[in-house]
């Protein structure tokens, strides 16, 4: 699948092995994963899913799979609201929309997304062990982050003021089903995404 985000294969960064797991390393000096530029040209893709959703009814987060080889090969958006579905969190969403590939396909893929990943889709990365995951924000949520670094995934925060305004107003508009979507009654609950 060509992708204009990730030009050939000569420059799509690759995924080496430590005794900790993966590491990231490149084939050129043109482009890597920490490349801010990179970085925000596949987050501006998962804003347009999280556009998606808002424009559906639904929840403002999006998501992209992108490829070290293939560029981006999935993409998806909150459908919760849209299916009736407990599940369709824009990352489960954008996973389920990449289909059945082999763990090893995983291992060269990052994860874009527009809001830091609650339990459900940081335990969907770790699965099927996706190296790194660029979080558009994390001031409206804070999702499972230290369960992810504490197994080895590098999380690369964006602080997208876009994808916080966005989350901001929805979730100032739509309370309880924001409050339905991580799983809180309401804004009294106090409830930690974190499994120490």
């Amino acid at each position: 699948m060509a992708n204009a985000l990730i030009q050939s294969a000569s420059d799509a960064p690759v995924f080496g092995s430590t005794p900790r797991g993966r590491t990231l390393s490149t084939r050129s000096t043109s482009m890597s994963l920490t490349n801010a530029t990179v970085h925000l040209k596949c987050l501006q893709e998962a804003i347009g899913e999280a556009r998606k959703s808002l424009d559906e009814g639904g929840i403002p987060i999006g998501c992209v799979l992108v490829h070290s080889v293939e560029g981006i090969v999935g993409r998806g958006h909150n459908q919760r609201i849209q299916l009736g579905s407990v599940i369709h969190h824009a990352e489960m969403n954008c996973l389920e929309n990449v289909g059945r590939k082999p763990a090893s396909f995983y291992r060269d893929c990052t994860l874009y997304t527009t809001l830091s990943p609650c339990a459900m889709c940081s335990g969907a990365v770790l699965l099927y062990g996706i190296p790194v995951v660029v979080i558009g924000e994390n001031k409206t949520f804070q999702g499972d982050e230290q369960h992810l670094k504490n197994n080895g995934v590098a999380l690369e925060h964006m602080k997208s003021k876009e994808c916080e305004d966005m989350m901001k107003r929805f979730i100032e508009t739509n309370p309880q089903l924001w409050y339905e979507d991580i799983g809180q009654v309401d804004n009294k609950e106090k409830r930690t995404q974190s499994r120490t």
